[in-house]
């Protein structure tokens, strides 16, 4: 039976159709316009009076969600935590890992990896893949990763989580000062994995060095790395200035201040910058303390600690566009594209998803006038919040 959703506006995003009408059929989008071009077919009709209708957000960075923490949950925690995802109108994400005993690391990937290719999902959202944080990151710029499991990064080792994983790594993050960081960056690209630069010390020649080697992405860019400095700009330099690099960023207002995230958006562009999350099992929960992989982390008023130092966020991705649309003063269609087609594109995904086209996934989400998720749509399962 075909699904027929009409709104006030729809952003697909990259144009802007008044009145739209979008029909469904099964798990995918077969035909999009405006009323004044299009009959109603018949089937189910959805309408959203007063709402935008957009792509499925898709959130690359994130750890957990629901009290569950994606190293150690299984089916029924993944499915929890996904249900959470929708409710923020995220209908495909990128499992994160963060260092871990091996023994304990190469555990989780075996789980993620076969619960990704199961698809086996209840609501429709989709694992993508599975982002590697750690253990190739830098002991000055570690955040909270234990300094006990940080590891050289090395071609052989990267394959051992690869095989570990089923072959389900789409991402991993890497400081590129590290001896072994370019030969596991070209390894990487042949296994076709996208290589992010981050946790990192590196200095610009590092960076750059890096990117002719194959890294195309920075993770959560101005958090874990160098400070930029007007005479070595370092990795954050090169992260804002080199146009081969996309570059993500935790809107939240507490990761970077409202007045930086302006700045990145000026320096990367409306087609170079990707909003994440990086949000913990804590996440849609009440303050208290929760996991992130090994470790206990504090939860108050907003704010992921352990020790002092900022653990994850509770962010989710529907706020960090409302966010960076008022921070960085951008229009709800530019903000909507960095939480949907920037991130598909990044995955090499464009075809599939992150667009609101013929042929494409069939997930959608409804934004009221305040941006609130009023509606989601995930492998065309509709879902009213």
């Amino acid at each position: 039976m075909k699904t027929i959703l009409t709104a006030e506006r729809l952003l697909t995003p990259v144009e802007i159709i008044e009145s739209p009408v979008v029909v469904i059929e099964d798990e995918r989008i077969t035909a999009v316009g405006g009323r004044s071009a299009m009959e109603l077919p018949a089937g189910r009709h959805l309408d959203f009076p007063g709402c935008v209708l957009a792509p499925g957000l898709i959130d690359i960075h994130i750890h957990g969600g629901a009290g569950h923490d994606v190293m150690e949950a299984d089916a029924p925690g993944l499915a929890a935590m996904e249900n959470g995802l929708l409710r923020s109108g995220v209908t495909a994400y990128v499992p994160t890992t963060v260092t871990a005993p091996m023994e304990r690391l190469l555990s989780s990937l075996d789980r993620l990896g076969k619960y990704i290719s199961q698809k086996n999902s209840s609501n429709g959202v989709r694992s993508l893949g599975i982002h590697l944080e750690g253990p190739f990151i830098s002991h000055a710029k570690r955040g909270v990763h234990p300094t006990a499991d940080l590891l050289p990064p090395s071609p052989t080792l990267l394959e051992r989580f690869w095989q570990a994983s089923h072959g389900a790594i789409r991402i991993i993050t890497i400081a590129p000062e590290l001896p072994g960081a370019i030969e596991t960056i070209s390894h990487a690209r042949k296994l076709g994995i996208i290589v992010s630069l981050g946790h990192s010390n590196a200095n610009a020649a590092e960076t750059q060095a890096a990117v002719a080697a194959g890294a195309a992405h920075v993770t959560h860019t101005f958090n874990a790395m160098r400070p930029l400095d007007h005479r070595e700009p370092g990795i954050l330099g090169v992260a804002l200035s080199d146009a081969r690099l996309t570059a993500d960023i935790i809107a939240d207002g507490i990761h970077v201040a409202p007045e930086v995230l302006e700045l990145f958006i000026k320096a990367k562009g409306v087609e170079g910058a990707i909003l994440i999350t990086d949000a913990i099992s804590a996440t849609g929960m009440p303050d208290g303390n929760y996991r992130l992989g090994e470790m206990e982390v504090a939860v108050r008023d907003g704010r992921c600690e352990r020790e002092g130092t900022l653990a994850g966020s509770v962010l989710t991705l529907d706020r960090a566009v409302r966010n960076i649309a008022a921070y960085a003063g951008i229009p709800l269609q530019e903000a909507v594209r960095l939480a949907t087609l920037n991130p598909a594109r990044r995955l090499a995904m464009e075809g599939e998803r992150g667009l609101i086209a013929s042929g494409r996934a069939a997930d959608l989400v409804a934004l009221t006038s305040n941006r609130e998720v009023a509606f989601a749509m995930a492998a065309g399962q509709a879902s009213r919040i």
